[in-house]
């Protein structure tokens, strides 16, 4: 009998259909797909304007992308006219600090260039239990645990946020910390726009994420990681910049930040509750999963620089950041990338 190539990847499957009843009858499992990286240049430049007449002392800190599990920085190249300090900070943060000898009259212009490796971090386990509990013995521990159970400063712990994680995770009716994370990023996603118009937004203020349903990415995870804390599960934040997918060059206009969630059963699960909101083809990728089109600068929120800045802990930081004589000075800056390979 004549069957054609459909017929016969039908009968196939046909066949592995009926043999799958038979005792003792496993079929292959699929063979995991690897992750996708991105090698690219990135280029950041800080204009810092002159400081005010009479300062006496002036100080400059930019963020420095690391080398990580998901990120690979090779030939970091620093071009500044004063000299300068690569510090390390908390949770893995480096950043770049100068404090010129004598206050400038001019602008102060300071160039990074890095090649960098982005992958692709995917967590299988995030949507079923086949990895359960590989991922989590592969990860080194993390010091800071006990700090991504406590709040930050738009992100109150407060009765009413518990309350409101509370309610949607017995919605849910989840009984496991999968089942709970799950649960508050399917409600995020669900509920929140993405929406950047009026003001109030990109503080990453939960309270008003909570009240408008709308916001950039700071503003989803906000929730995410607020609700995740609120009962008990673990959650870090991280920013950093986009990527097009379209591989090329060009420059970069605005950040983006992610979260992550922790469980014992399944390690650190990453998640991008903004980005899923934006395109819904990817609501269940992105639960799990980060692509590979970013870098990440820092981690965490309310930050202390190295050596600490004059003002207040930032709410995150992302841009370079400078004081003259302890009050924040605006400082200009431009990001561009050069894709080196496209795999």
């Amino acid at each position: 009998m004549n069957i054609s190539l459909l017929n016969r990847s039908a009968v196939w499957a046909g066949l592995l259909g009926a043999c799958a009843l038979l005792p003792g009858f496993s079929a292959p499992a699929p063979k995991p797909t690897a992750p996708r990286s991105r090698t690219f240049v990135l280029t950041t430049q800080a204009t810092v304007p002159a400081p005010p007449t009479g300062t006496k002392t002036l100080d400059v800190w930019l963020p420095v992308p690391h080398s990580d599990a998901s990120q690979d920085v090779r030939n970091l190249k620093i071009e500044s006219p004063v000299p300068y300090k690569i510090e390390n900070g908390a949770y893995g943060n480096q950043m770049l600090h100068l404090q010129p000898a004598a206050a400038s009259t001019g602008p102060l212009v300071v160039k990074l260039t890095a090649q960098i490796t982005r992958r692709e971090h995917l967590n299988l386990s995030a949507n079923g239990p086949a990895s359960a509990g590989k991922a989590a013995k592969k990860e080194k521990p993390d010091p800071n645990m006990a700090r991504w159970l406590m709040p930050d400063r738009l992100v109150p712990l407060d009765p009413k946020i518990k309350q409101l994680a509370e309610e949607v995770v017995t919605k849910a009716n989840a009984k496991t910390d999968l089942e709970k994370a799950r649960a508050i990023y399917e409600h995020v996603v669900s509920t929140v726009t993405y929406d950047k118009t009026g003001q109030g937004w990109g503080r990453g203020d939960i309270y008003y994420a909570c009240d408008a349903r709308r916001g950039n990415c700071t503003d989803f995870h906000a929730i995410v990681i607020g609700y995740c804390r609120a009962v008990g599960i673990p959650a870090r934040f991280s920013i950093g910049l986009p990527l097009p997918t379209k591989r090329g060059k060009g420059e970069i206009k605005g950040y983006h930040c992610w979260a992550e969630f922790y469980t014992t059963e399944t390690g650190w699960v990453p998640v991008d509750a903004s980005e899923a909101a934006k395109n819904p083809a990817k609501r269940n990728y992105f639960f799990g999963a980060h692509d590979e089109n970013r870098v990440e600068f820092t981690r965490g929120r309310d930050v202390e620089l190295a050596p600490k800045q004059a003002g207040p802990p930032l709410n995150y930081f992302v841009y370079p950041y400078a004081e003259a004589d302890g009050k924040p000075l605006e400082v200009a800056r431009t990001y561009e990338f050069a894709d080196v390979t496209a795999q």
